[in-house]
């Protein structure tokens, strides 16, 4: 009976020591895991703090050229209106007759 007794103790050991060793295995992997996952959030976080200052500048940016767009668009209705109108001048110009038409002075050099 204190055979049995001490085999099965000796049996309960060993199953408790592989446990403790398997335990100590993944702790081990845990930790590896757990390094790597915080070098990688310090590497996103050092990455991604700089988004914030780069989307406000790139909405200044977009908003300049936004405000240059405008500013674009009413010079070019300008001139096309200016173009509009020398056009028909140049329009009304061609159906006067030759003889209705003021002689222009050339300098002579």
């Amino acid at each position: 009976m204190v055979t049995l007794v001490v085999v099965l103790n000796t049996l309960i050991a060993l199953a408790c020591l592989y446990i403790a060793w398997r335990i100590g295995k993944l702790r081990r992997q845990l930790a590896k895991i757990a390094d790597t996952l915080t070098s990688a959030e310090r590497s996103t976080n050092k990455v991604l703090s700089k988004g914030p200052k780069g989307i406000y500048k790139g909405q200044k940016g977009v908003h300049r050229l936004g405000e240059r767009y405008q500013q674009l668009d009413v010079q070019l209705q300008q001139m096309q209106k200016v173009l509009a109108i020398l056009s028909l001048g140049q329009k009304f110009w061609q159906k006067r007759p030759k003889a209705q038409r003021p002689k222009l002075r050339r300098k002579l050099s």
